[in-house]
């Protein structure tokens, strides 16, 4: 199979959370610029850690963390309640990490909750990796994105306006 992006992440987040998403994101259609929430995200990442100077690493130009703090590295989110799909990109980073003989702990800090949340790789998430990014490259090599999921999350999406747009049918009109 043809691998044609490599996978990031965001793109861990984003398998977890909606495949749709994964695949339009990663076909180029952004919809974050638009979004509040991820503007909230974006202000928060740049007042977060201040007293860290690790941070937002860029890693052999290939992800991105938020920092490294001593045996950790660290995620700041604003809220838990996308809190697996959080510990799934968290993961990504310790397991690409351990690729590169660096061996790390998480800890995913959500700002809203003023709670921590540790997260260790281990061999049995390992193997979840490296089947979650096979089935990646699988997703965003599909000629067309899969289906709308409709999940109470989706209305707050910043892609919930390319997905529930309907076409008016010129009969319609």
């Amino acid at each position: 199979m043809q691998q044609t992006a490599s996978v990031g992440g965001v793109d861990l987040a984003y398998y977890r959370l909606c495949k749709r998403k994964l695949w339009l994101y990663k076909k180029g259609i952004g919809m974050e610029d638009e979004s509040d929430r991820v503007l909230q995200g974006s202000v928060l990442h740049e007042t977060a850690y201040p007293r860290l100077e690790k941070k937002e690493l860029l890693i052999d130009n290939a992800f991105k963390i938020d920092a490294i703090d001593g045996e950790y590295i660290r995620e700041i989110k604003l809220s838990s309640k996308m809190m697996e799909s959080d510990k799934l990109q968290m993961l990504f980073y310790l397991y690409q990490l351990s690729l590169r003989g660096v061996v790390k702990k998480g800890l995913i800090s959500y700002t809203k909750e003023k709670k921590t949340v540790e997260v260790i790789l281990t061999k049995e998430m390992e193997k979840k990796m490296k089947k979650a990014i096979a089935e990646i490259y699988q997703i965003i090599n599909k000629a067309s994105p899969p289906a709308v999921i409709n999940v109470p999350y989706c209305k707050s999406c910043a892609y919930y306006g390319f997905c529930y747009a309907k076409e008016v049918d010129e009969d319609d009109a």
